[in-house]
């Protein structure tokens, strides 16, 4: 769209210069709107980003003539019908259509090249475990490598489903290494941070294999199966290409980007404005913090992210310095069934720390968290490590959406929730019915909840 406008005003430019024969100047200017809808709609309609990332160059351009081809047709067609074509010039349209042509592709090949290098880095790549039969094996990574590189995708484990060599005998391809048989795979690979898993064995027996891809399912992660497979679960099955291998693909969180896309966007601004409001709490909050318990006035702390990932969350410091230690001493008065810790009269809470609790004013610092990407304004709760060691298949499925500041757990009572698998049931709720609408809802129900305290403690 900037390409569009730039290319049709500096057209314009060289069309009438210092001169203003325009003719009506108001409808010279509302063809390039006509541009600039036709282009809005083709883009929703025809989708024609979804394989942006790994065509070439030489395909790109094919696409960028094709989309300025019917743009310009569409554009042309709609100003016939409005009878604007006695204030169309032929020297800024032919013109505009080459400059636009020009510029609209060394637009898309720049941002492409600057979008792999961000989906290729090691904070955004997706991480891949492969399973596979001996036979498939060396090939099957070397592929997803090769392609990968272009795409984000990143072959972390690799698990031969055939091979009965010693465990003392390692096989590598690349720097990946392989591993013998896949026995409890999913047990075995809960506290590993990974994204998605790819099965390559067209010789064993799909039921052979149903009870571990109901394993990945339970955890939430997207299994990729080539060839086919019969339909399992409540997961979402959708025929698609996996890096050039047909697969049907199970997933739980199948979602559109676009609407992803605009989650992410609200999370920055969000971020951006959390964070203004956190310097100015601090001036407030970090005098009374230091004067009431030795310390500093944040605290951080690593928790699991989405899929797995670890990162440091951060806090308005609201207990002594020593709580984590002094934890082990209370386990026995914990009030939470489960894997959480709740206790209603927590001695580690500092009498600032109850304060900020209540009012939910510890929380704030965690905007740069949203902004960095890590968390999201709407969520699940991030776990600690020491719970995410006890995690089941089913537990580890909360980590298939980006955590949040807020949730439907926080929403739903918070404290007064005494139940871990209550928890747990509904940040599902949240993950299986997630819509925007959704994020919107729980966060103005977030404000009444801050505001009246409803559950916090």
């Amino acid at each position: 769209m900037v390409c569009i406008i730039a290319s049709y005003f500096f057209t314009t430019w060289l069309r009438y210069n210092d001169r203003r024969d325009y003719g009506d100047k108001t409808l010279h200017y509302m063809v390039c709107v006509i541009f600039l809808l036709v282009c809005s709609i083709y883009t929703f309609l025809a989708d024609w980003n979804r394989d942006f990332v790994i065509r070439g160059y030489v395909k790109e351009l094919f696409y960028v003539l094709r989309f300025i081809a019917v743009m310009v047709l569409a554009t042309l067609v709609v100003v016939y019908f409005l009878d604007w074509t006695r204030i169309l010039s032929r020297f800024v349209i032919g013109n505009f259509i080459w400059i636009d042509i020009l510029i609209t592709y060394i637009g898309r090949c720049l941002f492409k090249k600057l979008l792999r290098g961000h989906i290729t880095s090691e904070n955004n790549v997706t991480r891949v475990v492969v399973v596979s039969e001996k036979e498939y094996m060396e090939s099957t990574i070397k592929r997803i490598l090769e392609l990968g590189e272009r795409v984000g995708y990143k072959v972390v484990r690799a698990y031969c489903t055939d091979c009965d060599g010693p465990k003392d005998e390692k096989w590598y391809v690349g720097d990946v290494h392989v591993h013998y048989g896949i026995q409890d795979l999913t047990s075995r690979l809960i506290t590993d941070p990974f994204d998605e898993v790819f099965f390559n064995t067209p010789h064993i027996p799909q039921g052979e294999l149903e009870d571990t891809i109901l394993g990945f399912e339970e955890m939430g992660i997207t299994t990729h199966y080539s060839l086919e497979l019969p339909s399992v679960g409540i997961a979402n099955a959708q025929a698609e290409d996996f890096l050039d291998y047909p697969v049907l693909t199970y997933s739980m969180n199948r979602t559109s980007y676009k609407r992803l896309f605009i989650k992410r966007f609200f999370d920055i601004i969000g971020g951006f404005v959390g964070l203004v409001l956190t310097g100015i709490i601090t001036l407030f909050l970090a005098p009374v913090i230091k004067l009431d318990s030795p310390g500093p006035v944040f605290f951080s702390q690593t928790r699991v992210g989405k899929n797995g990932r670890r990162f440091k969350i951060y806090k308005f410091r609201s207990m002594y310095i020593d709580a984590e230690e002094r934890k082990k001493e209370l386990e026995a008065q914990n009030e939470m069934k489960g894997l959480m810790f709740k206790m209603e009269n927590d001695p580690r809470v500092t009498k600032v720390g109850a304060f900020i609790r209540k009012t939910s004013l510890d929380e704030f610092p965690q905007f740069l968290n949203v902004l960095k990407g890590e968390m999201s304004l709407v969520g699940t709760r991030p776990p600690t490590e020491a719970e995410f060691e006890q995690y089941n298949e089913h537990y580890r499925r909360r980590l298939s959406m980006t955590p949040g500041l807020t949730g439907l757990w926080q929403i739903s009572g918070r404290s007064d929730i005494m139940d871990f698998d209550e928890v747990v049931r509904l940040d599902l709720k949240y993950i299986d019915n997630w819509s925007l609408m959704e994020d919107v809802k729980i966060i103005l129900m977030t404000v009444g909840v801050v505001i009246f305290g409803k559950g916090a403690k």
